[in-house]
């Protein structure tokens, strides 16, 4: 019989990723969330969303009945104020109900890091919870980890804007200091491996990857394999609260978050007992392919996104040079047209080509030639039919990437330019009629995609909603001649 799993965190960053594993696995899988009705629009049929909160002792209990194993893979680090008292109490709460339902075991992450020596608020904060857990009687298996590396994660976010926003970084000591990354990817499959590992008393695991790196060369490899070329210039004093400022100003990060996880990288936090090696059959990459799998993940990620999720999470309201969704820069549109989707997608699925763009062709075609100029394919690819398209077609300087007939069209530019960029469209039913939602993606290489972005944006936002107001009279058009 499959063990049943309470999973909290479920819509944090590891939780979340977690979670999308066990969807795929015939594990009786339980989450405890907040707010459960953010959580069940968006997972299957057979994972069970219900209410609570980690600060109240009786939700746990009832979260945990008939449950085998927990995961605990919540923090605090983002409130304001006083963490560390909530986490531990937080963690008390989860180990009592835990006791109280018979739980056979507990799953926990926590931070990598020397009790000997004298440890951020985060970390020791991080070790509390840990040794909570364990003195619940329960068998608890505690993973530590250094940096975790993958596409979203606090630290690789923070090496991602620093690098792409400044070519030239100001580095203070803490950059200097020894870690052991380890992809986001490994962590998961620890966090998984760990289900099946039979344990009658409880185990701390330190993991990582095989390289013990620094934050600094972390950043040099992202500027590698990103082409971006970047100097780093070390300043001998620079305190975790002005670099936490520093932060709040270059990076997305909040500053307090910034603060902490600064705190906790100023001492080595490197793998000195290699126990995981022999529990676990896990072999964790290196830091070069941790970031090329955090690249890769993201663009995948990425093409499997709603761009009107990420639009209406991101407030209401105009917002100049569009929203910026992780390091990609979006600028959507939409138009209520007076026809049924598939009428609608007509217009859309002609783009290009002998039928043009709707809107400024002449516009289209300069920038065609000055393409040519710098080497790049133009505008004379046009396309192979003037209606029907699969995957991998050209459309005269973008090639289709995703192509659902009827409903969705993505294109990938093949211009040259500092950076990548996508054209989307979207039609879903509407009342009755349908809309259609138009939407731009830039990923800037760098400062210089910034200021191309910036520069250029409301040109394009002319040129783009001409083309969506032009799309939509096409297809009415199209409509009423039959």
């Amino acid at each position: 019989m499959k063990p049943s799993v309470l999973l909290t965190g479920a819509t944090g960053y590891v939780g979340g990723r977690l979670l999308r594993r066990f969807e795929a696995e015939p594990y009786p899988v339980r989450c405890i969330v907040r707010r459960p009705e953010f959580l069940r629009s968006r997972v299957g049929s057979g994972i069970e969303v219900v209410p609570g909160d980690l600060l109240d002792r009786g939700s746990l209990e009832r979260a945990m009945e008939g449950i085998h194993v927990v995961y605990y893979l919540v923090h605090s680090m983002g409130t304001a104020h006083g963490f560390e008292e909530t986490d531990r109490q937080a963690a008390e709460n989860f180990a009592s109900a835990a006791r109280a339902q018979g739980i056979q075991k507990i799953i926990y992450l926590g931070g990598l890091g020397s009790r000997l020596a004298k440890l951020s608020p985060h970390l020791r904060s991080r070790l509390e919870v840990g040794e909570i857990l364990r003195q619940s009687g329960i068998p608890a298996i505690e993973f530590q980890a250094s940096i975790v590396l993958g596409s979203g994660s606090l630290s690789f976010e923070m090496i991602r804007a620093l690098v792409e926003r400044l070519p030239v970084l100001i580095t203070p000591r803490w950059v200097t200091v020894l870690a052991q990354p380890i992809a986001i990817e490994d962590v998961l499959q620890y966090l998984r491996s760990a289900l099946d590992l039979s344990v009658h008393e409880s185990h701390i695991f330190e993991i990582g990857g095989p390289d013990q790196v620094s934050y600094g060369d972390l950043m040099r490899e992202y500027a590698r394999q990103r082409g971006l070329r970047r100097l780093m210039i070390s300043v001998p004093v620079l305190t975790p609260r002005l670099s936490s400022l520093w932060l709040g100003l270059v990076t997305p990060l909040y500053a307090r978050v910034g603060r902490k996880l600064i705190e906790s990288i100023r001492h080595p936090t490197v793998v000195q007992d290699d126990a995981a090696q022999q529990a676990f059959a896990v072999r964790p990459v290196g830091m070069h392919d941790a970031i090329a799998q955090a690249l890769r993940n993201e663009d995948r990620e990425y093409s499997e996104t709603h761009w009107s999720d990420a639009l209406s999470s991101s407030g209401p309201g105009p917002r100049w040079g569009g929203v910026r969704f992780g390091n990609r820069l979006v600028d959507s549109q939409k138009l209520q047209v007076r026809v049924l989707p598939q009428a609608a997608f007509a217009p859309i699925q002609r783009i290009g080509g002998s039928t043009g763009w709707y809107y400024g062709n002449w516009i289209w075609s300069l920038r065609g030639w000055f393409d040519l100029l710098m080497g790049g394919v133009g505008m004379r690819r046009g396309r192979r039919d003037s209606i029907h398209l699969t995957i991998g077609d050209t459309l005269d300087c973008w090639r289709v990437e995703a192509f659902e007939p009827g409903r969705r069209l993505r294109l990938v530019a093949e211009l040259k330019m500092p950076g990548r960029a996508w054209l989307e469209y979207e039609v879903t039913e509407n009342g009755n009629g349908s809309m259609i939602r138009q939407t731009a993606i830039f990923d800037p290489a760098g400062l210089q995609g910034l200021l191309y972005w910036y520069s250029i944006y409301l040109f394009h936002k002319i040129v783009f909603s001409g083309m969506l107001r032009g799309i939509g009279r096409t297809a009415e058009s199209m409509e009423r001649q039959g």
